[in-house]
């Protein structure tokens, strides 16, 4: 898909969605960033968090949709392209995995390797449960990444209902979207 032309100071994001329930409310988000900050969109999912939204419904809110792994795909949407074509890349949901691996500098799939490619600001919105954010291993990779320069803003604690245990639990998860707007938008400035 074709890019929109940018007016002059329009933003150019990069959204990397990650393999958490929290994306499926990624439309929502989409729509409130537009919103506050017009520019583009360009959705790059993960395999895993394709299996909870998919891309073709992305595409509805966004000019671009990036997913799987087909090297047939890398004239257009291969790393280091990516990167230098967004002057963010925020990583929304960030689940305990995404993290790790950013923080550790791997890069298993193509957001990671977008990630350690890209000379913008990066920013990381964590989503997992009570028990992942509380372990000491997730604390530290976070405080990994903000040492590496990366934005990791502190949660917003939500309560929704587990239909597997029925039962409301209370976890750490992206703030509400106009928050989460105004962060990026401080972030482009």
């Amino acid at each position: 898909m074709s890019q929109t032309p940018l007016s002059p100071g329009e933003p150019r994001v990069l959204i990397g969605a990650t393999g958490s329930i929290a994306v499926t409310a990624l439309p929502a988000y989409l729509a409130e960033l537009r919103g506050q900050l017009g520019g583009t969109y360009t959705v790059l999912m993960t395999h895993t968090a394709a299996t909870f939204l998919p891309p073709t419904t992305v595409a509805i809110h966004a000019e671009r949709v990036v997913s799987g792994e087909s090297p047939d795909d890398w004239p257009t949407d291969k790393p280091s392209r990516l990167a230098a074509d967004h002057d963010i890349v925020v990583v929304l949901p960030a689940t305990a995995n995404m993290l790790a691996a950013a923080a550790s500098g791997a890069a298993p799939n193509r957001l990671t390797t977008v990630i350690l490619s890209t000379r913008s600001p990066v920013v990381f919105f964590p989503s997992m449960g009570a028990a992942m954010w509380d372990k000491p291993a997730v604390r530290r990779n976070i405080e990994q990444l903000r040492a590496d320069g990366h934005h990791v803003p502190e949660p917003v604690w939500h309560d929704s209902y587990d239909v597997g245990s029925r039962t409301v639990s209370n976890h750490p998860t992206m703030p509400p979207p106009a928050e989460l707007a105004k962060i990026v938008g401080s972030l482009l400035t």
